[in-house]
């Protein structure tokens, strides 16, 4: 499945029905008087939120979406038929822009959230509306209004609860593999992750909590080097990064420096998301000169205020104890308790 996280599309709800120009004629009632009924109400155009979804592809390949125009009127003072609502179903986490002006109408995040994009236009007005004691046989009824007609831009954001940040290659992709049932693709190169990657880890029974694994941070990403700023959005909504820190000789240049570098992009593309608390994750814990240098390198993040942790997603070591404090900590900053333990708050 391709991953979509921004469209475009034009929307255009229902026009009302017009109404219904009829006089009344029957045997023996000479003077039956207007009798013509009002037109339906056009349907609106309504986005709503499905968790069955995960990406914007449905609405890839078509631009233009409107609703059913509602019925006219019709003699007998029968009522048109209001026109069919128009749904269209969104992944949850999907931000709602008016193209024009860059407004945000809505921003949908609930499960079952709806959202009334473009109003129907309302039915016209019959005859018999217009009939009052001076003017007994009118012949003035109402067109349909037309429904309201926007071009929007859906842009998506991920909802999870822990981001995975790091350097290319860095083992997010096998992490995310080894504690979820998220298969992403897996290979000893850079960019091996070309979309983001969402997994539900399970724990305590029936608790879980969702993990993003974000591709493309680079040193310039919030500039638009390697996948730019494409993903940098995804990791917005998350409550807590776990940044992998890859000691092994694949990763080029100091791993304290590589730290910094990734927490300098996501500064640069939202200050805010320094914010959020850290963890500090040493991947590939298998590999012989990651084990000799991490005490060393957990001592530097110990001074710095970040806990640290070392883990092998291949022999799984340390996957136990990476999960559980996770889930703490995601427990503790959901109660509202204050946060002094992976970073600064």
């Amino acid at each position: 499945m391709q991953f979509i996280d921004e469209v475009k599309i034009h929307v255009t709800a229902g026009d009302g029905g017009r109404g219904c120009l009829s006089f009344r004629r029957e045997k023996f009632i000479p003077m039956g008087g207007p009798d013509g009924g009002d037109g339906g109400d056009g349907g609106d155009v309504i986005f709503q939120v499905d968790e069955g979804l995960g990406t914007l592809l449905d609405l890839r390949y078509k631009v233009r979406y409107k609703a059913k125009r509602g019925g006219h009127g019709m003699g007998a003072n029968r009522h048109g038929k209001n026109g069919e609502d128009l749904l269209i179903c969104v992944p949850p986490g999907v931000l709602i822009y008016n193209h024009e002006t860059g407004e945000l109408l809505a921003d949908l995040k609930e499960r079952g959230q709806r959202f009334v994009a473009a109003k129907g236009g309302q039915g016209g007005r019959g005859n018999a509306r217009f009939k009052t004691s001076t003017n007994r046989a009118p012949r003035h009824v109402q067109p349909g209004l037309p429904g309201e007609e926007i071009w929007l831009r859906l842009e998506l954001k991920l909802l999870a609860d822990v981001g995975l940040v790091g350097m290319p290659n860095a083992g997010k992709s096998t992490l995310i593999s080894a504690i979820s049932s998220a298969k992403p693709k897996i290979a000893d190169y850079p960019f091996t992750t070309l979309v983001p990657n969402l997994g539900v880890v399970g724990y305590g029974g029936y608790q879980s909590f969702v993990v993003a694994d974000i591709p493309g941070l680079i040193e310039g990403a919030s500039e638009g080097h390697g996948l730019g700023t494409r993903f940098l959005r995804h990791i917005e909504r998350t409550d807590l990064f776990l940044h992998l820190v890859d000691l092994s000789d694949l990763q080029e240049g100091d791993p304290v420096e590589c730290f910094d570098t990734i927490n300098r992009e996501l500064e640069r593309h939202n200050p805010r998301l320094l914010d959020k608390p850290q963890l500090v994750v040493l991947s590939k814990a298998d590999v012989t000169e990651v084990r000799e240098q991490a005490d060393e390198i957990a001592a530097v993040f110990a001074e710095r205020g970040f806990k640290t942790l070392l883990i092998s997603a291949v022999t799984k070591e340390g996957l136990d104890e990476l999960v559980a404090c996770v889930a703490q900590e995601l427990s503790r900053l959901r109660s509202g308790e204050d946060f002094d333990e992976f970073g600064p708050a």
